[in-house]
C-alpha cells in the first residue's frame, strides 16, 4: 500500500488539450497513442474556436483532443504533437490531475512507455 501512495505522489498525470482540424484528430490521436507518450486520447468532434490570429478574430470548426499522460511523457508528447500537427502553433495545454481514481491513474503511467 504504501508503494502505491509513494509512486502516485512522485508521479504527476496530466490531461493535455489540442484542438485540431476535424479530419487530423484520429491521425493525431493514433500518432500519439503509437509513441507511447500518452494512455488515451478522447476526441470531441465538434468544437467552434474563436481566436485572435494575426491581429484578427479568427473562427473555426475543429475537434479537440483530450490526452492522459504523466511527467515522464510530457516532453515527447508535445513533441509528437508539433510533427505531426498541421498548425504552425498547435494548441498544447497541460493541466495537472490533482485527484482521481488510483487504478486510473496507474493505469495512465502503465500505459506509457518507460
Amino acid at each position: 500500500m504504501l508503494k502505491q501512495i509513494t509512486k502516485q505522489i512522485m508521479s504527476k498525470r496530466f490531461v493535455c488539450l489540442v484542438t485540431t482540424p476535424t479530419e487530423k484528430a484520429e491521425s493525431i490521436a493514433e500518432k500519439i497513442i503509437e509513441s507511447k507518450t500518452a494512455a488515451c486520447v478522447n476526441i470531441l468532434p465538434k468544437v467552434t474556436s474563436v481566436y485572435w490570429w494575426q491581429g484578427k478574430i479568427e473562427k473555426d470548426s475543429e475537434s479537440l483532443l483530450v490526452i492522459k499522460t504523466n511527467e515522464a511523457a510530457k516532453d515527447q508528447l508535445q513533441e509528437t504533437v508539433k510533427a505531426n500537427h498541421p498548425y504552425e502553433t498547435p494548441e498544447i495545454i497541460f493541466l495537472e490531475i490533482h485527484s482521481g481514481s488510483s487504478d486510473y491513474l496507474n493505469w495512465i503511467d502503465d500505459s506509457i512507455k518507460k
